[in-house]
Formats: C-alpha cells, sequence, structure tokens
C-alpha cells in the first residue's frame, strides 16, 4: 500500500549540522546587511585570468581583505569564556567549504592560520587544496576524524562545550566565512547561525547603474551579511569596522602584484 511519503533516518552529517545550528540560534547576535561596490577587484580578477589563464577566488579575496582589518580591532578576535574575555593572538578564519560526504553535499569548516600575515595567493592555495582533500567523513578537513564517534544525542553538548574551549578556538578561531549565496544570479542576502564572534556570509553579485561624474554607470555590486556576537561587539564598533572592511574590499589593493 503506498502511504503517499517516505521516511529516512537523518544521517550524521546532517545530524550535526542541526545541532551547530540549534545552539548557535541562542546568540545575542547583530546583523549588517550592505552591497560593495567590488568592479575594481573584479576587473583585476579578469584582466589577471586574460593574461595568465588562472582564475583568483573572491572568497580569497575576501578572507585576506578580512583578516587585515581586524588587525586594528583586536576584541573582535575574542570570546567570552565563563566571566572573561578570551582574545586570541593570531587571527584564524575558518572558511565553510562545501564536501560532497557520503552521497549529500555538507558544510565543513576549514581554518586558515595566521590569516592576518598571509597573502591572498596564500590563502587562495590553502582554499584549492582544502577543496581536493578526499574524504567521506565530517571532520575529515579539521583532523577531527574523531567527531563522528559522538552520539547524536550528544551533539548539542559537544557543540556548546567546543563553544568555550580555548584550543578549540585557536585551532579554528573565532572569525568565519562563508560564500553560500554566491550561487544565485538574485540579489540575495543571507541572514546566517554561527558560533563566531564576526561571520561574514557572502550574498550574489549583482550589476547596478551609479551616476559618477553626470554619467550611469555599470557597476559589480556584492551582497553582504556581517554577523557580530554582540555581547563582545557594540553598534558603533561594528558600523566602524563595517566601514573600514568595506572601503578595503572596493580598492582591490589586496590583489596588487605584491599580494601574490
Amino acid at each position: 500500500m503506498n502511504k503517499g511519503y517516505k521516511s529516512t533516518p537523518l544521517t550524521f552529517n546532517r545530524q550535526a549540522v542541526r545541532a551547530s545550528a540549534s545552539v548557535t540560534r541562542q546568540k545575542n547576535t547583530i546583523h549588517g546587511f550592505t552591497e560593495v561596490d567590488i568592479s575594481e577587484p573584479r576587473r583585476i580578477m579578469k584582466e589577471h585570468y586574460e593574461k595568465t589563464g588562472e582564475k583568483l577566488s573572491l572568497t580569497a579575496y575576501i578572507v585576506t581583505c578580512l583578516a587585515r582589518v581586524l588587525q586594528e580591532y583586536p576584541q573582535f578576535n575574542s570570546f567570552i569564556r565563563r566571566r572573561r574575555l578570551i582574545l586570541l593572538d593570531d587571527v584564524t578564519v575558518s572558511v565553510l567549504v562545501e564536501r560532497e560526504l557520503s552521497g549529500e553535499t555538507v558544510p565543513e569548516p576549514f581554518a586558515i592560520k595566521q590569516a592576518q600575515l598571509k597573502t591572498f595567493h596564500q590563502i587562495q592555495d590553502e582554499l584549492k587544496e582544502a577543496r581536493k582533500q578526499p574524504g567521506n567523513r565530517l571532520g575529515n578537513l579539521g583532523d577531527l576524524d574523531w567527531f563522528r564517534f559522538i552520539p547524536g544525542f550528544l551533539l548539542r553538548t559537544f557543540v556548546r562545550i567546543a563553544d568555550k574551549n580555548i584550543k578549540m578556538a585557536i585551532r579554528y578561531g573565532k572569525i568565519a566565512v562563508t560564500a553560500i549565496g554566491m550561487f544565485s544570479k538574485e540579489p540575495l542576502w543571507f541572514i546566517p547561525h554561527g558560533s563566531a564572534t564576526v561571520l561574514v556570509t557572502v550574498g550574489s553579485i549583482g550589476s547596478k547603474a551609479v551616476e559618477t561624474d553626470g554619467n550611469l554607470v555599470c557597476r559589480e555590486h556584492l551582497c553582504l551579511t556581517v554577523s557580530f556576537d554582540h555581547d563582545i561587539v557594540d553598534g558603533a564598533p561594528a558600523a566602524r569596522f563595517m566601514n573600514q572592511f568595506i572601503e578595503t574590499l572596493k580598492s582591490g589593493k589586496l590583489l596588487a602584484p605584491q599580494s601574490f
């Protein structure tokens, strides 16, 4: 008899994502939404491709700009443990990399360590290598193979403990970037869940007519959501950070030849 539906068990990968979202949605988060004119960096990327045949990564560029700006905001590179603020020495940026594990697509964090000291090209190479890494289990990318042995009912507890663990924070950082919206052809922003103190969610790229010197010109704009842990970051410093981050992105200066 046809019941009119199918029932399949949740995979461990999906349970882990669900547990993480359940814990992180309880955070006191504020979100900033913006559109960034990235015409200049996109022009540099296009010219580089025409000359060399190498495609440059927009995600790697965003990570590079983010890490450089964060050097001037040390309090943002921190987290609260008990009643103390733990400030991390290095800017480690976790980038969500989509991988196909056991037949399903799952986002997995890959840590770019000491990102504030690395060039764009170094960061791009690390991300390329991460996407090439084989594996069919959640945790392979971050050397956490043992993660899969945690019983499903303990996943939320593990996420809560890991969120306040100093060794885990040093290893994976408290800054994150996810580029899930870049697959859309329409203007698109996302409101994410995440344990990071600063989380940059990359949306889509769209063209907008902008008046320049009395003329209308078509410029490329990137939709961005930047989320902050409000327990650590207040609105005014968040706005100042956003301004500096946007100007750095727009300039394209970190794509200069010496950045390679």
